[in-house]
């Protein structure tokens, strides 16, 4: 599943009505989330996840998130998901 470039308030509904059927027809192992062509998005696109880890779950799979804009991240500590959403960066960190 690929999540689009805007993931606000706005598009919050409709995206989440795409996520039972983008669960189903993923098969059998992880649903894999690639996140990394979010570029505008709000504390909607963590509770769009969040409801993609409980329809995974319920379905018997887990949830890889990949591609995962800092911010989005950030958003995620934030808030305190970050070990439930388990988020992949979109880069690997610089070595120091």
């Amino acid at each position: 599943m690929q999540l689009p470039a805007v993931a606000t308030l706005d598009e919050a509904a409709a995206l989440a009505a795409t996520l039972p059927a983008a669960i189903a027809n993923g098969g059998s192992g992880p649903v894999h989330i690639d996140a990394s062509a979010l570029q505008s998005f709000d504390t909607s696109a963590i509770a769009l996840l969040l409801q993609a880890r409980r329809l995974a779950q319920a379905a018997g799979r887990g949830v890889e998130i990949t591609g995962a804009p800092a911010k989005l991240a950030e958003l995620a500590r934030l808030y305190g998901v970050e070990e439930l959403l388990a988020l992949s960066p979109s880069a690997p960190p610089s070595a120091p």
